[in-house]
């Protein structure tokens, strides 16, 4: 048997998951500050969930990990975190949970789709999401939880928002049949990745006239203290310029500087309703979005059908793309390496009062010679090092080894204390 990874899936070795956890934690962090409680669920997923029509729509059921139980039960791995969020909303509310909830979430997800560079089939998704509140003040203050976490993990972002009422507006301006909106977002949504000629080119098929493109992407030129002087009467803009203001209000006085307005900005899923935003790299080291979301007020309300509205928004944070960019690498945690020199259970007695202090410690078990156990260490950046043989244990003195500042530290074995303030000075 060849051993290989099945195509689309990684193994994350020690140092890059610590990376990875490195960047959750400070996500999941900055996320309990604005209130966020975790919640995990199920990666298994009965299939009708998945193929519900208030779900992911038809395309994403071709990418459907699919299998059947031993009670010939129709099952499928989750392939995002929206939907098994509103499986639990709809059990859960009124009973177990009271809204607005206010969740995140880091989890696995598994689409069997097509493998190229940022797409693989087995990823991490970490997902932010608010049930429960209407309006432009709750997207506020989630705009400023996410460049706050992107202030945290060291990367200077751009945030781009727009409101997907106001370019629907700018559709039926530029009188383009509704019938033809989808389409035309879809194509507006790979502006960035082949430009205005591509994306008109890509429109040629739907026999749209060359003056009402020009005229759409005319607006895409605008600012929003334009958005009032344009001539537009049509209601889905109207909804759309008054929520985008009343937004950017909030914006200009928190002094959110990362955020801007970006007209033409899509989000191509189907489910937004308002609001949307991305978040690139300002230095552009990634092309693509390392960040994006929006709200979308009928894709919970539709899956429930209760006759209750269940509003939401909610962003997703790139793992992977984000660790790409933290350029700092990371050392494997440990504080202290201690040697036993035919002292076995003196080290693990020692090695276990330390970790009662918070002291990482690993043992040398391997028996190898004591140069090569200390290159090994200098090579894996353990900062103290501590020879524990018979004549240390006998005499009760033990030196601490600083591998950085090639010193060393005599100090009493039985002084726990002293070796803690040592190690963490």
């Amino acid at each position: 048997m060849k051993l290989m990874n099945v195509k689309g899936t990684t193994d994350f070795l020690p140092l890059e998951e610590l990376k990875r956890r490195k960047v959750v934690d400070t996500l999941t962090d900055t996320f309990e500050k604005f209130g966020y409680l975790p919640l995990d669920t199920s990666i298994l997923c009965y299939y009708d969930l998945l193929a519900s029509k208030y779900a992911g729509g038809s395309e994403i059921l071709k990418e459907v990990y699919t299998l059947t139980d031993q009670g010939k039960r129709k099952l499928g791995l989750r392939y995002d975190l929206t939907v098994p969020f509103s499986k639990v909303i709809s059990m859960n509310a009124g009973k177990n949970i009271t809204l607005p909830l206010k969740r995140y979430e880091v989890g696995k997800v598994f689409r069997d789709g097509p493998v190229k560079l940022g797409r693989a089939r087995e990823f991490y998704q970490c997902d932010v999401d608010v049930c429960g509140i209407e309006g432009s003040y709750i997207e506020a203050e989630m705009l400023s939880m996410t460049q706050m976490a992107y202030e945290k993990l060291g990367i200077d972002v751009e945030i781009q928002i727009n409101n997907r009422k106001l370019l629907e507006g700018f559709i039926t301006e530029s009188q383009i049949e509704d019938s033809l909106k989808s389409e035309v977002i879809l194509s507006i949504d790979k502006l960035l990745k082949i430009g205005e000629d591509g994306v008109k080119k890509e429109l040629e098929e739907y026999n749209i006239e060359e003056d009402k493109l020009d005229k759409l992407f005319s607006f895409f030129k605008c600012s929003i203290s334009d958005l009032d002087n344009l001539n537009i009467d049509n209601q889905m803009f109207k909804e759309g310029r008054d929520e985008i203001k009343e937004l950017f209000t909030y914006i200009n006085n928190l002094n959110l500087d990362k955020c801007v307005f970006s007209p033409s900005l899509a989000r191509g899923l189907e489910i937004y309703t308002g609001t949307v935003w991305e978040v690139f790299d300002r230095q552009r080291r990634v092309s693509s979005a390392i960040g994006g979301g929006g709200r979308y007020d009928k894709i919970i309300t539709n899956f429930i059908d209760d006759g209750n509205k269940y509003p939401a928004v909610g962003i997703s944070f790139g793992i992977v793309p984000i660790c790409e960019l933290i350029t700092t690498s990371e050392k494997a945690p440990y504080d202290l390496l201690i040697i036993p020199m035919n002292t076995r259970v003196e080290s693990l007695k020692l090695s276990n009062e330390l970790r009662r202090l918070g002291i990482n410690v690993i043992i040398e078990m391997t028996g190898r010679k004591l140069k090569k156990v200390l290159d090994s260490a200098d090579k894996n950046n353990i900062p103290y090092v501590i020879v524990l043989g018979e004549d240390e244990v006998s005499s009760k003195k033990i030196q601490i080894k600083d591998m950085k500042n090639r010193t060393q530290s005599l100090v009493d074995i039985d002084n726990i204390e002293e070796i803690y303030n040592i190690i963490k000075k």
